[in-house]
């Protein structure tokens, strides 16, 4: 049970510059946390955290990070949310008629998030009790955006699944989770002059704020150890926690788009 004088556990939250990664590092900073809170860009860095300029397709800036952060006392967390995501990901063309460049989000999003977990997996082992975090969504089980996304989203998870078998046993456990449609200030803006249609649209979705506070109480979780390797569906998850979102809503599930996988309990070594 922490006290008072229990000093404040530490996150690093990736992508934390803007949209969902922005709220979850408010929403842990709100919450008590020590949260560093990475983006290429720090003009925007979330309220209560310490804005650290990096680019995340850097290995060596990603090193040095890290090395700050254990100098600087250690770590409890890590969500990895950073993602190089284009203006052309929603367009419907097929994927050989958009931009090469969407596959970007297999270096930055995918292959950073396995960066950052191996630079953070060493401090969180050593603290006794940590949780390395995916955001995820169903787009790793439905078409959603295109193969790019959709592989992306379906790395992550299983990232989190084997991660979570090599982390078994260290008292250090993996999630993965599916967030909603985001009410992003960029989601907002698209909505300007017509609130009555983004009042519609915020029935249906979940602040960038819901994702952390979930976080949150996953790390917390006296059972941790049984979340270790899952996959969630945010909503779903708020359920076991009781938590809803800003004014007291409970977002949907959105369940029809698809079912997060179970991994197979066969380990080959």
């Amino acid at each position: 049970m922490s006290t008072s004088s229990d000093p404040a556990p530490v996150a690093v939250v990736t992508g934390a510059s803007r949209g969902a990664g922005r709220g979850i590092a408010a929403a842990l900073s709100a919450r008590g946390w020590r949260v560093y809170a990475t983006g290429r860009t720090i003009a925007d860095a979330p309220p209560g955290g310490i804005a650290v300029r990096l680019d995340h397709s850097d290995d060596d800036a990603v090193a040095a990070f890290f090395q700050r952060v254990r100098s600087e006392g250690g770590l409890d967390l890590l969500v990895n949310n950073a993602a190089v995501i284009s203006d052309e990901l929603v367009n419907p063309k097929p994927f050989w008629q958009k931009p090469l460049d969407l596959a970007e989000v297999l270096n930055v999003g995918l292959r950073s998030s396995y960066v950052a977990s191996w630079h953070a997996a060493p401090l969180l082992v050593q603290r006794g009790r940590g949780l390395i975090a995916f955001t995820s969504s169903p787009g790793s089980v439905c078409y959603m955006h295109g193969p790019a996304y959709g592989a992306q989203k379906a790395g992550v998870d299983k990232m989190a699944a084997d991660m979570g078998v090599d982390l078994r046993g260290t008292g250090v456990a993996t999630v993965s989770i599916w967030m909603g449609i985001l009410l992003t200030e960029r989601l907002r803006a698209a909505f300007a002059g017509n609130e009555e249609a983004l009042a519609k649209t915020a029935e249906h979705a979940e602040t960038p704020q819901f994702t952390g506070y979930l976080i949150d109480k996953v790390y917390r979780d006296a059972d941790l150890a049984e979340l270790n390797g899952r996959t969630f569906i945010g909503a779903e998850l708020a359920k076991r926690y009781g938590i809803t979102d800003e004014g007291g809503r409970r977002p949907p599930s959105h369940h029809h788009l698809g079912t997060p996988r179970e991994p197979s309990g066969v380990v080959i070594r």
